[in-house]
């Protein structure tokens, strides 16, 4: 099945303008490709892209190393807010930039609900 892209930023437009404090996000192969995004203006998604997969990577052998098991989700927090890796299937990473002021909990709740959508669209 091919990836609709264009599907995928529709999802992606839409979790950046209807969750709060959200300013970024985008969609990334596990190899550093984009998928597609909606980052705010002056990013560039394969940089954005070629990041996440290096920091999946890392994240990956850190949780064997540290017998963690299969990681789900990397967060990155600094003083101007947080970006959250999150995996969507086997062929895809989800890429949230928050700002500091979002609440977590709500975040992860919207996260779930976009990456059941953006799961029907790469399998």
């Amino acid at each position: 099945m091919a990836i609709n892209s264009q599907k995928i930023g529709h999802v992606l437009q839409n979790f950046v303008t209807t969750t709060a404090d959200v300013q970024g996000s985008a969609l990334v192969t596990p190899d550093g490709l984009p998928l597609a995004s909606s980052l705010p203006g002056g990013m560039d998604d394969e940089r954005v892209s070629a990041m996440s997969a290096a920091m999946l990577s890392l994240g990956e052998r850190i949780g064997k190393e540290l017998a963690r098991g299969d990681i789900d989700r990397i967060y990155v927090e600094g003083s101007e807010g947080f970006s959250i890796l999150t995996k969507c299937g086997e062929e895809a990473v989800f890429i949230v930039l928050a700002g500091k002021a979002a609440k977590q909990g709500v975040l992860m709740l919207e996260i779930k609900r976009a990456l059941s959508e953006l799961k029907l669209l790469v399998m």
